[in-house]
């Protein structure tokens, strides 16, 4: 066939598991148009990508070729009282519907509804759904990649689980919804912990009896895998350098917050362990702390470790250091300046420990080409930035003041000709795991 003749029918292609036939499209200019290469044909392809949490589902379709956004949105509130989906086309404005959703297969139902509603949705059907992408948190030792989902798979997730019971469960409940509702569709997971299955055992081992490690795994994974490998990438992109060539420390500064070390392209270390919590202060989390204080603690107030744990996990970090005022880094800021001394602790506290880490991974890869922010503070808060900042200039920074005003872009804060370049990169999960998924689906 010419191409001519191809682009006209205007074909699409789908692959994967029982969805071999193919199917031909005509005149509906939602369809994606072929392509036609010297070596053969590359398929544009609809990803929905689903981020599955206990009672909330996020969601993006992403089309493959020109990796627009063409919705989003938010399920919330699944099984409790006044659940809503919030459902945005691209270039439209936000649409928020309070349903009942007692499950997460209501969900995915009402996302497919709202994908393809006549007046708010992007597609016509749910056939223009080529596949799906699934974060998942937890892979354990079992996973150093990306895995075209199937029963055995899933079955190895699920072993997973008691490394991460808040989050691991709930990736399957949405795996197994997605599949209920397609289950012809070829679905990919990708995994949190995989990038940094290149740590070294010198990195991801704990100073414990080996055979905790030998039994239960306990051991170093990290976390946001995703975003460092999407992040280091994009920064050898802009630096116009081989990624094999550089040692890169990404600094993913949200609500949760990690830092990794990447030499030549690997995670060699990384700052959260056998779960989230260990590592940076965060806006919730604890972060680094002696293991003693759990017990002690439970002894002083009389309450459980498993209490002590939640406590780590929901009331420290940020909101615990500054009394409670927030775990927003915004109102920390605004805090810290009315005068609210707990507040401006905190932050100080956060960047000493930021700048602790970096220095800490600077020795790790002996040396350092590039540090890159990225995440909600590390792209939007020049306050966090600058406080990081003053642990750093040792290294030849030279990071300019007024570049560190910028929010939300890509940008190099370093002056030229400065040692170690310092950039903020916005990080993209979900164009991550939508390429990851095209690219094992058209394997």
């Amino acid at each position: 066939m010419c191409a001519s003749a191809a682009v006209s029918l205007r074909r699409r292609w789908f692959t994967g598991g029982a969805r071999t036939k193919r199917r031909l499209f005509s005149g509906h200019p939602g369809i994606r148009s072929i392509k036609i290469k010297s070596k053969g044909v590359e398929v544009e392809m609809n990803v929905l990508v689903i981020n599955c949490g206990s009672s909330s589902l996020k969601y993006q379709l992403i089309n493959s070729d020109s990796e627009e956004v063409l919705a989003k949105g938010l399920c919330e509130r699944i099984g409790i009282d006044g659940s809503a989906i919030v459902h945005q086309p691209a270039g439209g404005e936000k649409v928020k519907s309070e349903i009942d959703m007692p499950n997460h297969t209501k969900a995915v139902q009402l996302v497919i509804e709202k994908l393809t509603d006549p007046q708010v949705g992007v597609i016509t059907s749910l056939e223009e759904i080529d596949a799906v992408g699934h974060r998942i948190v937890h892979g354990g030792e079992r996973f150093a990649g990306s895995v075209v989902l199937d029963d055995e798979v899933l079955a190895v997730i699920e072993q997973c689980n008691d490394l991460a019971p808040l989050h691991n469960p709930a990736n399957l409940i949405g795996i197994n919804s997605c599949r209920e509702i397609m289950p012809d569709v070829p679905m990919v997971g990708v995994f949190d912990t995989a990038f940094h299955q290149t740590m070294p055992k010198k990195a991801y081992l704990y100073g414990l009896p080996l055979s905790y490690y030998e039994k239960y795994k306990v051991r170093r994974y990290g976390f946001h895998g995703t975003s460092h490998d999407f992040v280091s990438k994009r920064a050898a992109e802009l630096l116009g350098r081989d990624i094999k060539d550089l040692k890169i420390i990404v600094c993913h500064l949200g609500n949760g917050a990690s830092v990794s070390a990447v030499q030549y392209g690997e995670s060699v270390d990384t700052s959260m362990g056998l779960t989230p919590l260990e590592g940076l202060i965060m806006g919730t989390r604890s972060g680094d702390l002696d293991p003693a204080i759990v017990t002690f603690i439970a002894q002083k107030e009389g309450i459980s470790a498993e209490e002590v744990i939640n406590i780590c996990n929901k009331k420290s970090g940020v909101l615990g250091l500054s009394g409670g005022v927030s775990s927003d880094f915004r109102d920390l800021g605004d805090a810290a300046q009315a005068g609210n001394e707990a507040a401006r602790t905190a932050l100080e506290t956060y960047g000493y420990r930021v700048g602790k880490y970096i220095g800490a991974y600077v020795a790790a890869m002996n040396g350092v080409d590039a540090i890159v922010f990225t995440a909600g503070v590390g792209e939007n808060n020049a306050q966090a930035r600058a406080e990081i900042g003053k642990y750093i200039g040792y290294l030849g920074t030279n990071i300019d003041p007024e570049k560190n005003k910028l929010r939300g872009e890509e940008v190099i804060l370093s002056d030229e000709g400065a040692k170690v370049t310092v950039m903020v990169i916005p990080t993209n999960e979900e164009l991550a795991i939508a390429r990851e998924t095209v690219r094992l689906v058209k394997q």
